[in-house]
């Protein structure tokens, strides 16, 4: 069976579980921080739901999948409650930047968006947004390859 298609079933009846008892926003930000950072699992104790479906996917045999499952329930969680989770890189900590990008953002996508933010410097200058299929490449090293490839087109030379 396709993995994709076993981790949306694992994700989807995870979801059900929590949004039957009330536990989803818990089960899906120890998850989160699970997905982050495995030794999470050595110092923090897992929440009933999420033991319960851990030694699920052991008797199953699917414990190999355990990370794809808790992505695929992590952002089928949010699209649940209407939200949508993104990346946001730059080269240095930009604090108003996503206080200007979000609003615009949620307006394109009709919905609330969340932004992780990472620091990167091999971008140069700029930003990067990444929301599920979408991303806008606003940064120096785009703008640098973009001028690269002109001039090779323009010239006919390998630059």
């Amino acid at each position: 069976m396709n993995t994709g298609a076993i981790s949306s079933r694992y994700a989807k009846a995870l979801l059900k579980f929590t949004q039957e008892t009330g536990s989803g926003e818990r089960v899906c930000h120890q998850a989160e921080a699970i997905l982050a950072n495995p030794d999470v699992l050595a110092t923090t104790a897992l929440e009933p739901e999420l033991q319960n479906f851990v030694q699920l996917l052991a008797r199953n045999g699917r414990l190999g999948d355990v990370r794809l499952i808790l992505r695929t329930f992590v952002d089928t969680y949010y699209n649940s409650i209407g939200v949508m989770k993104g990346h946001l890189r730059t080269v240095v900590a930009a604090p108003g930047l996503e206080d200007r990008i979000i609003p615009l953002l949620e307006k394109q996508f009709g919905c609330k968006v969340l932004l992780d933010t990472e620091i990167d410097p091999a971008i140069l200058g700029g930003f990067i947004i990444e929301i599920g299929e979408y991303q806008l490449d606003a940064s120096v090293r785009h703008q640098i390859e973009l001028i690269r490839r002109d001039f090779v087109i323009s010239t006919n030379r390998l630059v």
